[in-house]
């Protein structure tokens, strides 16, 4: 349940969760987290892995505590659907940009199958420049933007599935599911170049990030037509981020010093799943969660601590 607490400063309830949001098309990232920060009035939000303005598809939005934990989903695998125009090249790699050249495909199904399946597994790419990667403390889209080309190092990625869906002769379809720092457009202009005919990236969708679906997530239009309190009930818990995790209870004095930073012995039989060093859900009495910690043998010591929460309150209520 997501949950939320007051704050003592300002007497309201800061909000504490997880949203699924499926983002429209010409939207950014930040500009889908502002207006949920503004829908549920919640001073602290963020998401856990940019989606361009021509991509749609889930962005997954934590607010309040759930933010200490968007790092870990910001090295989820991810999940896209994905079009990919064969024969026409462009200067940012997809759709947007500005048409760079032009070269009739002539590959066959099996052609484009066999194409794929070179690009599954670990893999080396080049960073493309229309993209928010920093060098010299620039994103490169900013040296883009003013005409510049900057060297980029290739870096090693992973793509666990390509797999073909349709394919008409011009544009293929794929499922793709990918690992941290994969960059879509760049591996569809790699399959073009691979093809012999150039490629960008028609359309991109993410269906996926780490455990969670867009299946399950909304659209800010259909957010907006929501009742506050019927959005407070939509928020995942904060410890959904932490759903991979193996967990471990506290007993009432294990919790009291796991939040104030010490690391707190563990019972025989606690976890005895979780290996050495390992990071683990940890939970006190009654099950409230209390944050992320790391074991290290019988020990298990805090790595993120949430501040204590009480039970849900409706969103915009004190």
């Amino acid at each position: 349940m997501a949950r939320s607490v007051r704050s003592r400063a300002s007497g309201r309830r800061e909000v504490h969760g997880v949203l699924l949001l499926d983002k429209a098309l010409g939207m950014s990232s930040n500009q889908a987290v502002q207006a949920v920060k503004r829908l549920y009035a919640a001073p602290r939000a963020g998401h856990t892995g940019t989606l361009d303005p021509l991509a749609t598809g889930l962005l997954v939005i934590a607010l309040g505590e759930a933010t200490k934990f968007a790092g870990g989903l910001l090295a989820a695998d991810k999940s896209y659907a994905a079009t990919i125009r064969l024969g026409i090249t462009t200067a940012t790699g997809d759709a947007e940009g500005e048409v760079l050249g032009t070269h009739p495909p002539q590959s066959s199904r099996a052609e484009v199958e066999r194409a794929l399946r070179a690009f599954v597994g670990e893999i080396e790419q080049v960073p493309p420049m229309h993209s928010a990667l920093k060098k010299g403390g620039r994103p490169l889209y900013a040296y883009a933007r003013a005409g510049e080309t900057v060297e980029r190092q290739p870096r090693r990625v992973t793509v666990y599935a390509l797999e073909l869906e349709a394919f008409d002769g011009r544009d293929l379809r794929v499922h793709a599911r990918v690992g941290k720092g994969t960059y879509l457009r760049t591996l569809a202009e790699d399959i073009g170049r691979h093809l012999g005919c150039g490629a960008h990236l028609g359309a991109l969708r993410r269906t996926g990030v780490g455990r969670f679906r867009v299946e399950a997530a909304l659209t800010l239009d259909a957010l907006e037509r929501i009742e506050p309190p019927g959005r407070a009930r939509l928020l995942h818990p904060v410890d959904a981020m932490l759903a991979g995790l193996p967990e471990v209870a506290l007993d009432a004095e294990g919790a009291r010093r796991f939040r104030h930073g010490q690391a707190v012995a563990l019972a025989a039989g606690d976890a005895p799943d979780a290996p050495a060093a390992d990071l683990v859900r940890v939970y006190g009495p009654e099950r409230v969660f209390l944050g992320r910690g790391a074991r290290d043998g019988r020990t298990v010591r805090p790595e993120r601590v949430v501040v204590p929460l009480e039970r849900s309150a409706p969103c915009g209520t004190s």
